[in-house]
């Protein structure tokens, strides 16, 4: 029977590459779902959390960042955040708190572009501002350091390394979240398949390992999962656009390809407090990023308005 009581929505985070959102979406959590790299546009597909404290349950989605897209890998990724930008019931818009007067929203996304709910803005990386910018106590408001005299609505500061104004975020998602029952159960932390997260964390070993734009062309799919076993057996092939990256990729007697394994594998241990084996393959996928067919195998829909 439905709890006339509950409360339930789900609140995007939305912003530029790099303005923060995983990290963010992590300390929320309390746990590592989201990858995180120094590196922009690390983020391919939407992130879920769920967070359930008593009678609320706050869905959070992490999307790729709001970019102009130069092929259609990055065309998908843009559809995403767009996607969820209409259907969320609030949009928490995030800025660095260090890069000054973030730009309105609006001015990010493609003109006509509608919000499904009310937008906050938050300001990131606080933990990069001096002490006395950052706000007073653990509520995380401070002053709008460019105009420090104007009668502007103050932004919340957090820093999600530090949980600075982490409450007052959550304080706002409760107070928009609407009448519903809950979407989840309430010990669940995602709605998404250990398979998503498993090709999540073997990309960001390769963000983490791989110089250059070599991570940007390796895309990662699982294609065995034998949970049965203990260890558990993953089987993931990485996909990249040419031979001379698939060489790369391996290294010299496999040492590259080994370390890779190794920084996924602790972090799928992390999320399943399971031991695994994780077995990786590399393969070629000539111009995967850029491929319609391609990219529908790796599980990426096309932009409808690309074949308007």
């Amino acid at each position: 029977m439905t709890d006339p009581q509950t409360r339930c929505g789900t609140f995007v985070l939305a912003g530029r590459p790099n303005a923060g959102k995983s990290t963010l979406l992590n300390a929320i959590m309390g746990e590592k779902l989201a990858i995180v790299s120094p590196k922009p546009q690390s983020s391919r597909s939407p992130v879920v959390g769920i967070r359930t404290d008593g009678p609320v349950q706050l869905i959070f989605v992490d999307p790729p960042g709001l970019l102009e897209p130069h092929y259609l890998l990055q065309e998908t990724m843009l559809a995403h955040a767009l996607d969820w930008l209409q259907q969320a019931d609030g949009i928490i818009y995030l800025h660095p708190a260090d890069q000054g007067e973030p730009p309105p929203l609006a001015s990010l996304v493609p003109a006509g572009t509608t919000f499904g709910g009310p937008v906050l803005t938050v300001m990131t990386k606080g933990d990069l501002l001096p002490a006395h910018r950052r706000g007073g106590g653990s509520n995380g408001m401070a002053p709008d350091a460019n105009r420090p005299h104007s009668d502007r609505p103050t932004s919340p500061v957090v820093s999600a390394v530090q949980a600075l104004g982490l409450e007052t975020l959550l304080a706002w998602c409760r107070a928009h979240a609407p009448m519903a029952p809950f979407r989840a159960a309430a010990d669940d932390m995602s709605n998404q398949p250990l398979r998503f997260f498993v090709t999540e964390f073997v990309r960001e070993a390769a963000f983490e390992i791989l110089s250059e734009e070599l991570p940007y062309a390796v895309a990662a799919e699982v294609e065995e999962f034998r949970e049965s076993r203990d260890p558990v057996y993953i089987r993931v092939s990485l996909y990249v656009e040419r031979e001379s990256q698939k060489g790369m990729v391996i290294g010299s007697g496999g040492r590259t390809i080994r370390a890779l394994g190794t920084r996924a594998r602790h972090h799928i241990e992390m999320l399943m407090d399971r031991a695994v084996y994780l077995d990786l393959w590399v393969k070629v996928l000539p111009k995967w990023r850029t491929s319609p067919d391609a990219l529908r195998q790796l599980g990426f829909p096309i932009p409808v308005r690309r074949h308007r």
